[in-house]
């Protein structure tokens, strides 16, 4: 018999491993959330807040429960790294810390004295992981992740893209760095135990996240860009659908239900296939609409207008 693992308890694979973040706003501290979920005993070392303030960190500023969220069972700490305290107070996290998470520009990190080559020094068994805007050269470039989507090709028009996406994407990549720093620090060899260094650019997860954009595939002439009739977000009686029957015997259950010709679900990228099927579906409420999908297994969800 194989083993298998109960659900009651989760899973901890970092458990013991030591976490120092210094970074702020959104990346950090939702990579830290899932590092804690991990196991990890994280800490994280803020600037001195304001008076009057309880955080200096941006995002518990302008939205408070976002960083409630993410700050959840986290252990925060408080020091001016410009001062002597400040500096004593870090160093002395440091000195058992397995990976620091940083989110300065490579000029800042230098002024505080966490240039890697200096902290590698001091500490050899320590990883850093140092998220920035943009790779290489372009560190000291300022940017946030509106620029850095619109530089994948992420923004339309003048609206507003829906999420974070070069944020949250770059939270991923920054966990994936500590495993992989935590993974390479372990691999038998001359650099056994040596702490390694990461450089996590929000431009490059934004790119990444927008390579089904750069394939073609979201393109308004992709078929999951709306070209496919199938692929399409419709209106209905009392709402919209967002209707996700790509793939051919999706397609034939759809043509069906809407009572279309048994060709047509080959000719879902004809205008005559999107004209017949947003018509059937216009006249749906969502709730026929829910049980369609239930009865005929056909990929969709409805919304309110």
């Amino acid at each position: 018999m194989t083993a298998s693992h109960s659900t009651s308890k989760p899973i901890a694979p970092l458990k013991g491993v030591r976490i120092l973040t210094l970074a702020l706003n959104l990346p950090g501290p939702a990579a830290v959330m899932r590092l804690q979920a991990m196991g990890a005993k994280c800490t994280k070392l803020e600037p001195l807040a304001a008076v009057g303030m309880s955080t200096a960190d941006p995002m518990g500023v302008y939205k408070p429960a976002a960083y409630a969220v993410m700050h959840a069972g986290l252990k925060v700490v408080q020091a001016d790294l410009k001062s002597e305290r400040g500096q004593a107070a870090l160093h002395k996290q440091l000195v058992q810390t397995d990976v620091l998470i940083t989110s300065f520009r490579p000029s800042a990190l230098v002024k505080l004295g966490l240039a890697w080559k200096e902290l590698h020094k001091r500490y050899p068994a320590l990883c850093v992981v140092s998220i920035v805007g943009a790779p290489g050269a372009r560190a000291e470039e300022a940017g946030h992740d509106l620029t850095y989507q619109a530089d994948s090709g992420l923004v339309n028009g003048l609206d507003m893209p829906a999420s974070l996406y070069a944020d949250m994407g770059g939270s991923l990549f920054t966990t994936e760095a500590v495993l992989q720093a935590l993974l390479m620090r372990q691999r038998p060899g001359r650099a056994q135990g040596k702490g390694v260094f990461h450089e996590v650019a929000l431009s490059e997860a934004s790119a990444y996240l927008a390579l089904p954009r750069t394939w073609g595939l979201t393109a308004p002439n992709g078929d999951v860009g709306g070209a496919h009739a199938g692929y399409k977000v419709y209106a209905c009686k009392n709402g919209r659908v967002a209707l996700a029957a790509l793939e051919p015997h999706f397609a034939i259950r759809l043509c069906a239900a809407a009572g279309l010709p048994e060709q047509a679900a080959t000719q879902m990228h004809k205008r005559s296939t999107h004209a017949a099927i947003a018509q059937f579906l216009a006249t749906q409420t969502r709730q026929q609409l829910d049980k369609l999908a239930s009865r005929q297994d056909i990929p969709l969800h409805t919304l309110p207008r």
